[in-house]
């Protein structure tokens, strides 16, 4: 008797039909050696039938901790950069292109490290089958790696940030920065950024409900 050949499919092509099931089988991915380290999955949270998908790049340590998505300080400048345009967090499904926490020690400090382009395809699956079962109107990528994840390529965000763009059929896409970029900026500019950033989520506002 032949051995059969070996499972090569990613595991989210075998979870359930509901964002309840693909989290509970995403615990226990081992797509890509991240999990080796983190403390867990972090998966997306937010309405099953969001109109809005916020996509970022990866769970920081306050995320990796937590088990949840944006609770950390670029979280924060989120939720407030969205209610600055009348959007609630709660009416949003917010994720994430990879799921585990990469980071390097630095004494006791974990810091956050750049996934690369392997563990972004590891993922891609993950957020692949999100989008098919949440089923958005539209979707932000914050960030390059967002928008690496979600477009399958390097995507300069400079010149495509603040710009409605079609991802798929009836599925709009927006990209602009990762708020953890205003973490980073000079302080004389962090207003001017804000603000900027503010006006592109300003965009997502009429694919509410």
């Amino acid at each position: 008797m032949k051995t059969p050949p070996p499972d090569t499919s990613h595991p989210a092509e075998h979870a359930g039909n509901t964002i309840a099931s693909l989290r509970k089988a995403a615990t226990n991915c081992r797509a890509c050696h991240l999990w080796e380290h983190a403390t867990q999955t972090v998966f997306g949270e937010g309405p099953s039938h969001a109109s809005i998908m916020l996509v970022g790049e990866q769970p920081g340590d306050r995320e990796d901790t937590t088990g949840h998505p944006f609770v950390g300080p670029a979280g924060s400048i989120l939720s407030h950069a969205l209610t600055a345009v009348g959007i609630s967090r709660e009416e949003v499904y917010v994720t994430n292109a990879v799921k585990h926490f990469k980071f390097e020690l630095r004494g006791k400090r974990r810091m956050h490290k750049k996934p690369i382009d392997a563990e972004i395809v590891a993922c891609h699956a993950w957020l692949q089958r999100e989008i098919e079962l949440i089923a958005p109107r539209l979707i932000i990528a914050l960030g390059a790696t967002a928008a690496r994840s979600l477009l399958g390529r390097a995507t300069p965000i400079k010149v495509n940030r603040g710009k409605l763009l079609e991802y798929a059929t009836g599925v709009s896409l927006l990209i602009t920065v990762h708020p953890s970029f205003l973490l980073r900026v000079p302080e004389e500019n962090k207003d001017e950024e804000y603000e900027h950033f503010v006006n592109d989520l300003n965009l997502a506002k009429p694919f509410l409900g």
